[in-house]
């Protein structure tokens, strides 16, 4: 491990701590997407674990479910059941270890090369916006399809808002470490008015026993599923080099260099295969956690392994998952709400802040292209293959930005004289 890494027994209340911080965004993904928290809460810390050793001890982060999978897994287990879509995930873990050879080959640069913001940018707008409908589904009380009303409408409206307020201003307003919990800030008061309205359903925590083993899932191959999920991975891997560079500004240590984002991202993706080995989430870097670590400078990796074990112990806790699982579907939905737009902004902010033209042809076709094949559902069929939404999307975009001559720049003649 690294000279930075000391392991002490008193140094737990900090990990549990960084777990809360961690917690409602761990948990968010399972419960969305229909997978088991438990399994979650316990890949997260192997994740998190696995991550150390591969990186020697040296890099203070946590690692627990990613968002950016949201959508692909709820089609997924739609479409081929959760097996199938733990091959699909397992695949996208793979496309990690992939760059992380390039990288240690090639360096930085070749990522950018490669995947360039004007790539990566509208694959993570398609990720957030190719949900939209199932976000407001929610947030009105319906399934994720609207094809059912779980809850009357007047009463999810009011539930879901009110999550999505609490959520905003947390954010905008909450004071030390509190405003690094929106997410789960806002479930609980959402969970807290879904009481008074009488909507909780609490059949399944008497049910569910106190100490139980988590109801792990085995991968099953699928070729259709590694083929729609794989592409997705290109987007968090981009973000992955953002996360690592954010941690180093906060610690002051320079980890893109020692232990080298080569080995983070290696030890990011192979985190993630683990995890759907055991048919959890997709793992990254929690932001989160880091806004943590630079608000109590905490700064000893040794705090993550408090984390990752906290994880562990809790995953074995039965009635915690039966808790989790009675949240109402409109506090869901006003979260998502935010969430979903928030990761459409986030690829709109990587062009911005590259100052990419998207006016140049070529920038214009490669955006437009990616984002109405995402978000329009546009499909390539041959037998029983078959490729479509983000998938295909993201293959699209790397294949246009690899094939399409950059040209001269048209000058605007408006307003000029003949």
């Amino acid at each position: 491990m690294g000279t930075d890494y000391v392991f002490r027994g008193r140094d737990f209340l900090l990990g549990a701590q960084m777990l809360f911080v961690a917690f409602g965004a761990l948990v968010l993904v399972p419960l969305l997407t229909g997978l088991n928290p438990n399994v979650a809460l316990f890949t997260a810390g192997a994740g998190t674990l696995l991550f150390q050793v591969i990186t020697r001890g040296r890099v203070p982060v946590f690692l627990a479910s990613s968002f950016a999978f949201i959508a692909p897994i709820i089609y997924g287990v739609k479409t081929w059941g959760i097996p199938s879509t733990m091959c699909g995930l397992a695949a996208a873990g793979v496309v990690y270890v992939i760059l992380s050879s390039l990288i240690r080959w090639r360096g930085t640069g070749i990522v950018n090369r490669l995947l360039p913001p004007v790539v990566t940018g509208p694959v993570i707008m398609v990720i957030g916006l190719s949900l939209a409908s199932t976000a407001v589904y929610m947030a009105l009380g319906k399934t994720g399809d609207g094809s059912a009303q779980l809850v009357p409408e007047a009463t999810s409206i009011v539930i879901s808002m009110i999550s999505l307020a609490t959520t905003v201003f947390v954010s905008l307003l909450g004071k030390g470490l509190f405003r690094l919990v929106p997410i789960l800030s806002g479930i609980v008061v959402g969970y807290v008015l879904s009481l008074i309205f009488g909507i909780v359903d609490f059949s399944p925590v008497a049910q569910a026993a106190w100490v139980s083993m988590p109801a792990f899932v085995a991968p099953e191959w699928n070729w259709e599923a590694i083929i729609y999920i794989m592409p997705v991975a290109i987007a968090p891997a981009i973000e992955h080099v953002g996360d690592i560079l954010a941690i180093s500004s906060v610690a002051n240590k320079n980890y893109i260099e020692d232990p080298g984002v080569h080995r983070t991202m290696l030890g990011d993706g192979l985190a993630t295969i683990l995890a759907t080995l055991l048919g959890g989430p997709p793992n990254t870097t929690y932001s989160e956690v880091t806004g943590a670590v630079a608000l109590t400078k905490s700064y000893n990796p040794a705090i993550m392994t408090w984390a990752a074990i906290a994880a562990i112990l809790l995953a074995f806790i039965g009635k915690l998952g039966a808790i989790l699982a009675t949240i109402p579907v409109p506090v869901m939905g006003g979260i998502l709400v935010l969430l979903f737009g928030a990761i459409a902004v986030v690829g709109m902010n990587s062009m911005v802040r590259a100052r990419e033209d998207l006016m140049h042809p070529r920038n214009l076709a490669i955006v437009a292209v990616i984002l109405v094949f995402g978000i329009g559902g546009m499909s390539f069929e041959a037998g029983e293959f078959a490729i479509k939404g983000i998938g295909l999307a993201g293959i699209v975009g790397v294949l246009l930005n690899l094939v399409l001559p950059w040209g001269p720049h048209p000058v605007d003649k408006v307003g000029e004289g003949e």
